[in-house]
């Protein structure tokens, strides 16, 4: 059992790229003059980032700043939860969170493709919100990373802990 290698499958990002990509963006906004006299700005609040504008164009606009920060930055955009744009007086109003960690149901679905199409002798294991996955073999811990990356699942997957 020792003699065993393993990876853990994890969906994170990096919290001070994800700041980073705020602060840049919300200079952009001030800046650009698209924007000038729509009162558009983005901002962290709490856990969330809100953005606003006076039209539900320049709000979907501001969003999409922030989303071409963020990849600038690598952060992947299946991180990022935004909701729709909503009318809030007479401000344009969008919400969004970064999302963290991979649900149970989730880490189940990738366990399952890897038992159904990766190599024999490859174990997956649930631990909290990411997944252990281990083989006697190192080449087929790759094989198993090149299935992952040839998924396309709706959250954001990084490999990390490989030894």
């Amino acid at each position: 059992m020792a003699s065993d290698s393993s990876f853990d499958v994890v969906s994170t990002f990096d919290a001070q790229e994800v700041e980073n990509a705020l602060n840049m963006a919300a200079k952009e906004v001030s800046q650009r003059f698209d924007f000038k006299g729509t009162d558009s700005s983005i901002r962290k609040s709490g856990e969330a980032i809100e953005m606003e504008s006076s039209g539900e164009e320049r709000v979907k606009a501001v969003l999409d700043v922030f989303q071409g920060k963020l990849i600038k930055r690598g952060i992947s955009l299946k991180a990022l939860d935004a909701g729709d744009p909503r009318l809030s007086g007479k401000v344009w109003k969008i919400t969004a969170t970064m999302k963290k960690g991979i649900s149970t149901e989730n880490a189940k679905k990738v366990a399952k493709m890897i038992r159904d199409e990766g190599p024999k002798g490859v174990k997956t294991q649930i631990q909290g919100d990411e997944l252990r996955v281990s083989s006697k073999s190192r080449d087929h811990l790759q094989e198993v990373q090149r299935l992952i990356k040839a998924q396309d699942y709706d959250f954001a997957l990084q490999f990390t802990n490989y030894r």
